[in-house]
């Protein structure tokens, strides 16, 4: 590549200063005190430590991260990323984007995010559980977690079994803290997790996607044909949230998946993918390479220039930049990591016709979900359990007195649908559906006011901030 054009993609990619860029752009559309919209933008608190911990090689000194950026609602939300190329700024930024997701969904939380340098990948399933009991003393002793305070949750590299590690290390020194278990979310649901959980982002990417396809006033703006059925798409990461999201779009949708990208390279097939076989076919191999029916590359961003009508990006942050934009042929990129797009790249793909569903609400379903888990574990009660029989009861009297006027008797299946009561999972993916169409039709009414159309991430970056200022005007902190 010629030097000069090195010279003309060359672009800011600290995830920070990428995020408070976006800050500022919205900002130029509200009117409040400087003061106050510095106070939103900055980040409250970043506690960094270094702990050592007992493995099996030796004594390994660790460092981690807990950051705090709005205290505007309690307590604080945000997950825990095991990665050996986190640092401070990448944990502010995320911590940032929590405060705003919960405000999109109205979830009320703070923004908060954690973190510890190491590879999950390369370390002992022993030594991991050390290094994560470690990493929750340390928060403890540092007020940085508890059910009221500061609520972890899974991220890249975590999952169920670190988040079950961190609330029974919370409760061992909180015993008479009844609601203990509340401290963090993404637990096991034996452990006081809730049902929905694992898939919730992905499934949000879903609705999120479904809910734009479907909408008259957001298809006129985008262009787009409506529905998701028969739709083309591909994902880039096939980890828990694009797995899931390509499960669902599949069964749900009926969409066609026809890439897959991965960190050593992509599988296509323009027939369609079925991402279960895939999957299982990457956990016996540890790898995506030699599906059956499927091409290979090399290349992990190959993904990223299939011809599709909906490109998924959900691995890390700054995978479309300006040294990659123009190989982008989708009609549609729906951010399911958080910040996979520079502010370059977007522009450049906006010229081009295609429109970007920004991280920031697409990919908010963990924590919606991770808010109905806490819910529940304060409550002490399991949803659906004092509502499932009645709500049977009362649809079966309704069912029995439309058979006797109409004539016509349901038997089997059909009538177990009809009559049966909601169960905790159908009452999450209820609430996941509904938070994340609201939320769609906020952004598009702010998308569309003005006699300049904002883009979908301006748009929720505005409607972010609106919320979290009336907060912060409403507890009297700026007269």
């Amino acid at each position: 590549m010629a030097p000069s054009k090195l010279k003309r993609t060359k672009e800011d990619l600290n995830f920070k200063h990428i995020v408070d860029s976006q800050f500022d752009r919205a900002a130029e559309h509200l009117e409040a005190a400087p003061g106050l919209l510095d106070q939103i933008k900055c980040c409250n608190n970043i506690y960094t430590f270094t702990f050592p911990v007992r493995t099996r090689n030796g004594v390994r000194m660790m460092e981690g991260w807990r950051a705090e950026h709005s205290h505007h609602k309690r307590p604080l939300k945000g997950g825990i990323r095991y990665s050996m190329h986190v640092d401070s700024d990448e944990v502010a930024a995320l911590a940032a984007l929590m405060t705003y997701k919960c405000a999109i969904v109205n979830v009320p939380f703070g923004g908060s995010k954690g973190a510890v340098k190491v590879d999950p990948r390369t370390t002992s399933v022993e030594d991991l559980e050390a290094i994560t009991r470690r990493y929750t003393f340390e928060l403890c002793h540092k007020n940085f977690i508890g059910p009221g305070v500061n609520v972890p949750a899974p991220d890249m590299g975590t999952g169920e079994r670190e988040m079950a590690w961190i609330a029974d290390t919370y409760s061992a020194l909180h015993t008479s803290d009844v609601n203990a278990f509340a401290c963090v979310t993404g637990k096991p649901v034996s452990q006081g997790g809730i049902q929905g959980r694992t898939e919730a982002t992905g499934r949000g990417i879903f609705y999120g996607i479904n809910e734009v396809l479907n909408n008259k006033a957001s298809l006129k703006h985008f262009g787009m044909k409506a529905g998701l059925a028969g739709k083309r798409f591909a994902v880039q990461g096939f980890g828990n949230v694009g797995f899931h999201a390509s499960c669902i779009m599949c069964a749900e949708g009926s969409a066609k998946l026809v890439a897959v990208g991965e960190w050593d390279g992509c599988v296509f097939n323009s027939k369609g993918i079925d991402p279960v076989a895939l999957k299982r076919w990457q956990k016996e191999h540890g790898t995506i390479h030699g599906f059956p029916g499927t091409t290979s590359s090399k290349d992990p961003h190959a993904v990223l220039g299939v011809e599709c009508d909906v490109l998924i990006p959900a691995a890390l942050e700054n995978q479309i930049t300006l040294a990659n934009v123009r190989r982008v042929k989708a009609k549609l990129v729906a951010e399911g990591a958080n910040g996979p797009t520079t502010p370059a790249a977007e522009a450049s793909l906006l010229r081009r016709g295609i429109h970007v569903l920004p991280d920031i609400w697409l990919n908010a379903g963990g924590v919606t979900v991770s808010y109905f888990e806490w819910v529940k574990n304060l409550s002490h009660m399991r949803f659906g359990r004092l509502a499932k029989q009645f709500q049977s009861s009362r649809e079966t009297l309704s069912l029995d007195a439309t058979e006797r006027l109409t004539g016509r008797k349901l038997i089997g299946a059909e009538r177990d649908i009809l009559t049966a009561g909601p169960d905790e999972v159908d009452l999450v993916r209820s609430g996941l559906k509904g938070t994340m169409e609201d939320a769609w039709r906020e952004i598009l009414q702010e998308m569309l006011a003005g006699k300049r159309p904002k883009d979908a991430r301006l748009a929720s970056y505005v409607v972010a901030i609106r919320k979290v200022l009336a907060s912060y005007e409403q507890l009297g902190i700026f007269p």
